[in-house]
């Protein structure tokens, strides 16, 4: 590598929440955070209407996979607009389907008029606003603030996600109280408002980029997956975090959380209070308190090594949660992985972003979303489907090994010493 490619992938010198030292960065945190909680408050009233209404399992379950399938079959595709146009207008069409999505729930609850193909259709809706927003998010974040502090960005990034996750079942349930179902659907429209209008005059994207740009690669739909699997395939630190992230969102993801009730009933707390609270919130505490005290102390630089170790640590508490006998070692693995997980996935992402090729980019970060997101809508399968006929906690606890096999594999072979040539090509 030359000099320059040296520099530009130096770590910043050792500074606490170095991210938030840039005032833009401060408030497309706090936009993210807040259009966050809206996407949950958002869950919160519909979902709880949609049960009310209908009663349907069968609609809850495709409320899942409608959420996550779009970041399988589109999130490259949808880096890939972010590569070639300006990223701040594809996270505002996001932001607008949003909107839309939250109004059309308002009126269809004014009006009582609700049908289940609406509910379909909207929910469909919803899961490609989020496939409009990640990538382009992401990618915005480089802009920002510039390859030296985007481990502390991307961190913080996905502290503030972790904040408006916690905090939208909360005002959720306090809107759904205090207003109703459509008028505080309505109100969470404009929740979206901060970051969509911020993003209007921002000076950052395409426009704003000093040196030299590569030209805009045209958009080949599905063919953009395979070129891009390519490009990466020579970089095995990109490679490697991709397959990570995928192989743990596939395997286990968060599919325990649907199990939750059963768990809380095992542990002797089966009614809906406190108790089961807890459990629900106790891995995004351990997210949130990951994020504050890893920049507070900027914490575990991004190294390929340093995420393997820590997703080998997550596995651990994962099956240490299945296999807890009592309430407070439960809840104490399920903070502990809370935590774990936000360290290993911010941290691989952050070494996919670093070592993306600047003109392809998008469609990387498209990619690894592709896979930590996207193999999400299978992760019951092996929880749920298996616990069906093992037991919950036997399979969890045997997915966790079972991705801690194919963590230790990877890591095996990301370690190796044999020279790699880069994915930037550099």
């Amino acid at each position: 590598m030359t000099a320059t490619t040296n520099s530009r992938h130096a770590p910043a010198a050792h500074q606490s929440f170095a991210a938030l030292r840039h005032p833009a960065a401060r408030i497309y945190l706090a936009g993210n955070m807040l259009a966050m909680m809206a996407d949950n408050i958002e869950h919160v009233i519909s979902y709880w209407m949609l049960y009310q209404k209908f009663h349907s399992p069968a609609l809850g379950g495709f409320a899942v996979f409608s959420h996550w399938l779009p970041f399988l079959f589109f999130s490259v595709w949808s880096g890939a607009l972010a590569d070639r146009f300006d990223p701040r207008r594809v996270i505002q069409f996001g932001m607008m389907l949003f909107m839309s999505v939250s109004l059309a729930w308002g009126v269809f609850f004014l009006t009582d008029s609700l049908q289940m193909w609406h509910a379909a259709l909207l929910l469909t809706v919803h899961g490609f606003a989020g496939v409009f927003w990640a990538p382009a998010s992401q990618l915005l974040v480089h802009d920002i603030v510039g390859p030296a502090q985007l481990q502390s960005a991307i961190r913080m990034m996905a502290t503030a996600r972790t904040l408006g996750l916690l905090l939208g079942p909360a005002v959720g349930g306090a809107i759904l109280l205090a207003i109703g179902p459509a008028h505080g659907i309505l109100l969470n429209v404009l929740i979206y408002l901060p970051l969509t209008l911020w993003l209007w005059k921002a000076p950052y994207g395409p426009r704003f980029r000093k040196g030299p740009q590569a030209p805009a690669r045209a958009l080949r739909g599905f063919a953009d997956i395979a070129s891009t699997i390519r490009r990466i395939a020579r970089d095995r630190t990109i490679l490697t975090m991709t397959l990570l992230a995928g192989g743990a969102s596939l395997i286990v993801g968060n599919a325990h959380q649907a199990q939750m009730p059963e768990f809380a009933h095992d542990l002797g707390h089966g009614e809906a209070g406190m108790y089961y609270s807890l459990l629900l919130a106790a891995n995004a505490a351990g997210a949130l308190v990951a994020g504050l005290v890893l920049e507070s102390r900027s914490l575990l630089l991004a190294r390929p090594r340093t995420a393997f170790m820590l997703a080998i640590g997550w596995c651990c508490a994962i099956v240490g949660f299945a296999a807890s006998p009592v309430y407070p070692l439960a809840l104490a693995m399920l903070f502990v992985a809370g935590f774990l997980d936000l360290s290993y996935n911010s941290m691989a992402q952050t070494l996919v972003q670093l070592g993306a090729p600047s003109d392809i980019r998008g469609r990387v970060i498209g990619l690894y979303n592709m896979s930590a997101l996207g193999l999400k809508a299978f992760s019951g399968i092996t929880v749920g489907v298996g616990g069906s006929l093992i037991g919950i906690h036997w399979s969890l606890a045997l997915s966790a090994m079972a991705l801690l096999a194919v963590v230790t594999t990877l890591f095996a072979f990301a370690v190796r010493t044999a020279p790699v040539r880069p994915a930037g090509g550099e």
